[in-house]
């Protein structure tokens, strides 16, 4: 897998990020990306890599692929708010993963 191909992390509706309801985003202050509107609770990893980050409230991981590709994984809108309740996640910082390890499970109905 090279520095341009990625697994879906999640299952769902593909969005373009200028639709997300948050400027951060939408605007792309943090880069280009996309959104995906989670239709299951479970977050893989959208390819080989280190998680170099995870938000203390379980809502944000950071991979850097092996070409040195930073990729920013933000779990819901506003979800900073709650505190990490509704995240579990599977995986620490500095660990290796492979595109589609589990990296976190989601409570669909409470982060709705």
């Amino acid at each position: 897998m090279n520095k341009n191909q990625y697994v879906a992390f999640a299952t769902g509706e593909l969005l373009e990020l200028s639709t997300v309801n948050d400027p951060v985003f939408s605007q792309k202050i943090m880069g280009d990306g996309f959104a995906i509107e989670v239709s299951n609770k479970t977050i893989v990893s959208p390819c080989d890599g280190e998680i170099t980050m995870i938000f203390p409230t379980l809502h944000a991981y950071g991979i850097t692929n092996k070409e040195g590709v930073e990729i920013l994984l933000h779990l819901g809108i506003d979800t900073v708010e709650l505190d990490g309740n509704g995240f579990i996640s599977h995986v620490d910082v500095g660990q290796t993963v492979n595109a589609g390890d589990v990296l976190a499970e989601m409570d669909l109905e409470l982060i709705q």
